[in-house]
């Protein structure tokens, strides 16, 4: 039986000249910016022209271009070699914002002509703005290139082994070089959310803390003082918090280390090669945090990948349950609080 795997990710510009549309895109995006067309185009344009030159800047930074698509195709491979074993199974790569988008994905997906489809998303928490908007978009160019083989989709998976396994080893190696300075805090980082959207549902802050307290509990460290809080916040909207910049500013002031972990991406970009590494570093520095040490994303650890092959299995072998379920937040049981609205499983 053919099975063809798709990994979801946001996607990033491969050039300068990419920037703009592909902020477009990204605002475009009903679950980011919910009015109705046309206005949502228009503002879309509004925004993204006034945010291209400083996103350029941004991505200046780092070679003039976003790196997640490698590391993506990295993961894909990777994944498919673990799979290796396991039957005909081919990995593909469908980004949100940039290219290979859905739509050509899709059409590839048609041409391999699988029996069954597995949906992947990159993002082991939860949102409507992440995985939501990937799961929608994704069944529109389905349909659109006439693919009508099942699909299984995995919406979560915040507390997956092989996930927080990764996640853990990296936290524990950063912990021992922050404390040879002073005793550390760990700040677990996610991406922001405006509160509005918390608010009607998205279960995003409570899948990050399942994450956080399961690699908590793996650590197994007596003592060890963390946090979870928030970066990226752009714009006039109140969003969730605490944010990272105080948090760093708190840590400074107690006069602790700073372990940061950039809980919620399993890549490198933007938010984690310059947010992190640059603007925060000097942050901390100017605040004079005694050390400031940064916990790569998992990218292609074995043990995450050895994860995403068993989310891929379960899927389509039904776990405990002997038969394929449209949809698993990783396992068996749902992951999301008792009424979440947005919750897929609903």
């Amino acid at each position: 039986m053919k099975t063809a795997v798709i990994l979801f990710n946001l996607g990033g510009p491969d050039r300068p000249e990419a920037v703009r549309p592909f902020l477009f895109n990204l605002f475009n995006d009903r679950a980011i910016i919910s009015v109705a067309q046309p206005v949502r185009w228009l503002l879309a344009q509004l925004i993204s022209r006034r945010r291209a030159p400083v996103a350029r800047r941004i991505y200046d930074r780092i070679g003039g271009k976003s790196p997640l698509l490698e590391m993506t195709r990295n993961q894909a491979a990777a994944l498919q070699d673990q799979l290796a074993g396991a039957g005909d199974y081919r990995v593909f790569i469908a980004m949100r914002y940039w290219h290979p988008m859905a739509d050509e994905t899709a059409k590839q997906v048609k041409d391999y002509g699988p029996d069954r489809v597995v949906l992947l998303p990159l993002y082991p928490q939860f949102s409507t703005t992440t995985t939501g908007s990937s799961l929608t978009d994704w069944r529109r160019a389905a349909a659109a290139a006439g693919l009508n083989a099942p699909s299984h989709a995995v919406c979560c998976y915040p507390q997956d082994q092989g996930f927080t396994v990764a996640v853990s080893q990296l936290v524990a190696q950063s912990i021992r070089t922050a404390t040879a300075t002073a005793p550390p805090r760990v700040l677990f980082s996610a991406h922001g959310l405006p509160k509005k959207i918390v608010d009607a549902g998205d279960p995003y802050p409570q899948h990050i803390e399942l994450s956080v307290r399961k690699i908590i509990d793996k650590l197994a460290i007596d003592g060890l003082d963390w946090v979870i809080c928030y970066q990226s916040r752009v714009g006039p909207l109140q969003w969730i918090g605490p944010s990272t910049e105080d948090e760093i500013a708190r840590a400074a002031g107690d006069g602790k280390s700073v372990v940061i972990v950039p809980i919620a991406f399993v890549s490198e970009h933007s938010e984690t090669l310059v947010e992190l590494d640059i603007d925060y570093r000097e942050l901390a520095e100017s605040l004079g945090v005694p050390a400031y040490v940064r916990v790569p994303t998992v990218a292609d650890d074995a043990a995450y990948i050895s994860g995403l092959r068993d989310l891929v299995l379960g899927a389509v072998n039904g776990g405990d349950t002997g038969a394929p379920p449209a949809i698993t937040s990783g396992g068996d049981k749902r992951v999301c609080p008792p009424g979440c609205p947005v919750c897929p499983m609903n």
